[in-house]
């Protein structure tokens, strides 16, 4: 396909009320309703009539993410669970993606292969997996552990996760089910295979117990950019969610990620890499900069600095807030996020922030690129990283809910789609179908 006829990719990613920090005060966020479907169902079908490719789900697995002792004061801590509520999505919805964060560190493949297996089922071909790695002690203490696995190993147990749940979403070949009522057999048993998979992590009989999902595999999504991250990602993501501040950096990470495909027997199409974009969106450059500073004035300083804490996993509330940061670990003690721990460093080295300005500043974006500006202005920025080979599309952050997905819908959109960067209609069905993926081969095909 050729430069000029390739279009965005876009999701859009949901933290409830909004990605900003202090987004349940904006006085136009729906606060109350973090727990209600009805407010889910008009998220979803505003992102579907903006033909978004996807919905994507943020979840974690504790509450007490921020290192801040406030978190729960503060900030929203609440969030219903992925697979539930994109379930009932997927009866309101007819064609946008379906997509949910799931960890490898605390779950295990049989069951999520089985779930999201279901969810493609449900939503006729629209599923997809953000497969992420627990990276904090919060969590872990809530799965009978006293400390989170070494990021290293996390990342060991993520690749074989991923291999144990592909073949198990293999097990059964796209036409084992027969269904024959006069001759009474309802399965081909010759097309029904154990996976006998027995690796360092896990040990797994099969078959699954569903047959083989519409999509073959739904659609598998990782936001990993460390080294670890980036070589997961080349060998079984199809779609990256990362975080740059510039188009260098973007363009350097798309580069190296593609570059790695090869080696797996894989095409530069077979992976989209959709990096986080933080849109405020004003009708004119004046309202654009009133609507940032609203959201700044809302920041209250100990969420601000419990965020930041969490983001690099190092404690800041004994600092000044308007001095620098203190005298950071080696990238290599860091056992949290690695990447976005590097991120923050490099920001607030580069630019000299203090620690409240570099709150103030990833409040939002939480280390994401923030574009601030008219439709025009937005539009500009995205095609400029999309067509110098620094993404093939993006995961939108709307500020707060619903009113920042609906301005990113209601003024960028149609800016994008006049400019012939982004779809009018969807072009299939499935997710795979809309994002230009191809069905996935099932590896215990026989040649019959």
């Amino acid at each position: 396909m050729s430069k000029e006829k390739r279009q965005f990719r876009l999701g859009a990613f949901f933290m409830i009320p909004g990605h900003h920090v202090a987004a349940w005060r904006h006085p136009d966020a729906k606060a109350d309703d973090v727990l209600k479907f009805d407010f889910y169902k008009k998220l979803a079908q505003t992102a579907e009539r903006g033909k978004f490719d996807m919905i994507f789900l943020a979840d974690g697995y504790a509450v007490g993410q921020n290192v801040s002792p406030t978190a729960i004061e503060q900030t929203v801590t609440v969030r219903p669970e992925p697979f539930t509520l994109l379930s009932a999505l997927s009866s309101v919805t007819e064609r946008i993606g379906l997509a949910g964060t799931v960890s490898t560190t605390y779950n295990e493949p049989f069951h999520v292969a089985r779930k999201f297996a279901s969810l493609d089922y449900l939503s006729n071909g629209r599923a997809g997996w953000n497969v992420v790695t627990s990276a904090t002690k919060a969590e872990a203490l809530n799965f009978s552990k006293e400390e989170h696995l070494l990021h290293e190993l996390r990342y060991n147990r993520a690749a074989e996760f991923v291999d144990v749940v592909t073949k198990l979403w293999d097990s059964w070949e796209d036409d084992a089910l027969v269904i024959d009522k006069t001759a009474g057999v309802f399965a081909d048993q010759d097309k029904v295979h154990q996976v006998n998979h027995k690796g360092t992590w896990f040990s797994v009989q099969g078959p699954l117990n569903i047959a083989r999902p519409p999509q073959g595999h739904p659609v598998v999504i990782q936001a990993g950019s460390s080294e670890a991250g980036k070589e997961l990602a080349a060998q079984t993501a199809e779609v990256i969610f990362t975080a740059w501040q510039t188009l260098e950096e973007a363009q350097t990470f798309y580069r190296d990620v593609k570059g790695r495909l090869a080696k797996y027997g894989r095409s530069h199409d077979d992976l989209k890499i959709m990096p986080g974009i933080f849109p405020i969106v004003g009708r004119t450059e004046e309202e654009a900069n009133e609507k940032k500073a609203l959201l700044e004035e809302l920041i209250p300083p100990a969420a601000g600095v419990g965020l930041l804490s969490a983001m690099i996993g190092v404690d800041l509330s004994g600092y000044p807030l308007d001095g620098p940061l203190p005298e950071l670990p080696n990238l290599d003690q860091i056992n949290g996020g690695k990447s976005r721990f590097q991120l923050l460093k490099d920001l607030a080295e580069r630019e000299g922030l203090t620690i409240r300005k570099l709150y103030q500043q990833i409040a939002g974006a939480r280390g994401h690129r923030e574009i601030k500006g008219t439709p025009q202005q937005i539009a500009d920025q995205l095609e400029e990283w999309f067509k110098n080979d620094a993404a093939d599309g993006f995961n939108i952050m709307p500020p707060y809910l619903p009113g920042g997905l609906e301005d990113f819908v209601d003024l960028v959109v149609p800016e994008l789609q006049r400019r012939g960067l982004f779809r009018t209609e969807y072009e299939g069905h499935t997710l795979r179908e809309n994002l230009g993926l191809s069905r996935p081969a099932n590896q215990f095909t026989k040649v019959h």
